[in-house]
């Protein structure tokens, strides 16, 4: 009999913008936080845990060493007897995590695992570890000389590229993406108002930029004063394109982490789930478009969960920019009214490696709060990969807190 992978716990900090308040956290500290909190609100022995799985993009100076066993050896609730790992699958980074610890629990190697991200992208770039390596004249990818044979000589893979492709693909005009954009900041600001990601965020404690202690608790790069008209007349990226700052994913410093468990580690611990794992999808595709891999992702995830789109009670497709989220939408008939339902990444920030967890954290987060039953997240990838997975709220049953 297979065994199913249970959601437990789930917890996120709240975004940091460039240079903000988490900036001066050390990425493997900011990442042990969000460790010790799920330990915590789940009232387990941190040793029952089987292995910590982390997603990570830059995997260089501060973030480098394996990070996840970095994150174990820097936690005040989990031994150094627990095994950490780390994986790059660039923006889906700890929702390929997710998926490593569900399977994990499904097969029955492992009972308790948590997934988890970090990603402090003031301390270390987006495309550090390609900056580096340029400097210090170790290559890159690209160079490749299968790569070259199959994508063509001095093939360079853009995500800012990619992104204008997805719009031109899928007819996507420079105003619905100024409309989309504007709807992410208008409903993050709305359900921070609200208080819904208060349950979700950790409150952590850090210095100001005058020194002083302040506890850090709200997402930092929702504009309350985001105006419609400004956004307008706003340069595009590409002078030939039409995706502007606005309809980008802002910079952003955070960790979060899930915790999965399969029956056993259930009936082991005491726990009881909040949520289970209906079904993983995946997919490869041109990684010169690159950003379109959720729509088949997505389309694999609903075949083998035998829902459709209409059995979703809202998505969360990470908005890298903004044409991929609507042409997800597009692609499998999804109304506005469920996506991103408190806002994404054009808001809230992308912490690249931390987003898989993040948006599973909300996922899960938002389902209870309206009582919804199925819930669908998506995420884009470098290299044209991207994942899908779908989740079932579990009806009257709340994990300890």
């Amino acid at each position: 009999m297979p065994l199913t992978a249970y959601i437990v716990e789930c917890v996120r900090t709240a975004g940091g913008k460039k240079g903000g308040r988490l900036s001066g956290v050390h990425p493997v500290d900011l990442g042990a936080t969000v460790l010790d909190e799920i330990v915590t609100r789940a009232g387990i022995d941190g040793s029952k845990v089987d292995e910590v799985i982390v997603g990570c993009v830059s995997q260089v100076g501060a973030q480098t060493g394996n990070i996840g066993r970095m994150m174990v050896l820097a936690s005040k609730k989990l031994p150094q007897s627990v095994p950490g790992t780390s994986v790059d699958r660039q923006c889906g980074s700890s929702q390929q995590a997710l998926h490593f610890a569900c399977q994990a629990v499904m097969a029955g190697t492992h009972d308790c695992v948590i997934a988890a991200g970090v990603e402090n992208m003031s301390q270390v770039p987006i495309g550090a570890s390609i900056v580096d390596g340029l400097k210090a004249g170790h290559g890159q990818p690209s160079q490749s000389l299968g790569i070259q044979a199959n994508y063509g000589k001095g093939v360079q893979f853009s995500q800012f590229g990619g992104a204008e492709l997805l719009a031109k693909k899928y007819n996507i005009t420079r105003e619905e993406l100024d409309k989309f954009g504007f709807a992410s900041q208008k409903k993050a600001y709305q359900a921070t108002k609200e208080g819904r990601f208060k349950r979700e965020i950790v409150p952590m404690k850090v210095l100001d930029k005058e020194g002083k202690e302040v506890v850090h608790d709200v997402d930092e790069g929702i504009r309350a004063d985001v105006n419609y008209e400004q956004m307008q007349k706003l340069k595009t990226l590409d002078p030939k394109g039409i995706i502007t700052a606005a309809t980008s994913s802002q910079i952003c410093d955070g960790a979060a982490a899930v915790l999965i468990c399969n029956e056993n580690g259930l009936k082991k611990l005491g726990l009881r789930p909040r949520a289970k794992i209906v079904a993983q999808g995946q997919a490869g595709t041109d990684p010169i478009i690159m950003l379109e891999g959720p729509v088949p992702a997505g389309k694999s995830a609903f075949e083998k969960a035998g829902l459709t789109s209409k059995d979703i009670d809202i998505f969360e497709v990470n908005e890298a920019f903004a044409p991929v989220p609507i042409a997800f939408m597009k692609a499998h008939n999804i109304p506005d009214e469920k996506m991103n339902v408190n806002g994404g990444a054009c808001a809230l920030g992308h912490p690249l490696g931390a987003s898989g967890c993040k948006l599973m954290t909300t996922l899960v987060h938002e389902l209870e709060r309206r009582k919804g039953r199925y819930g669908m997240q998506a995420i884009c990838e470098g290299g044209g990969t991207a994942n899908a997975t779908i989740i079932e709220r579990i009806e009257g049953l709340k994990s300890k807190l």
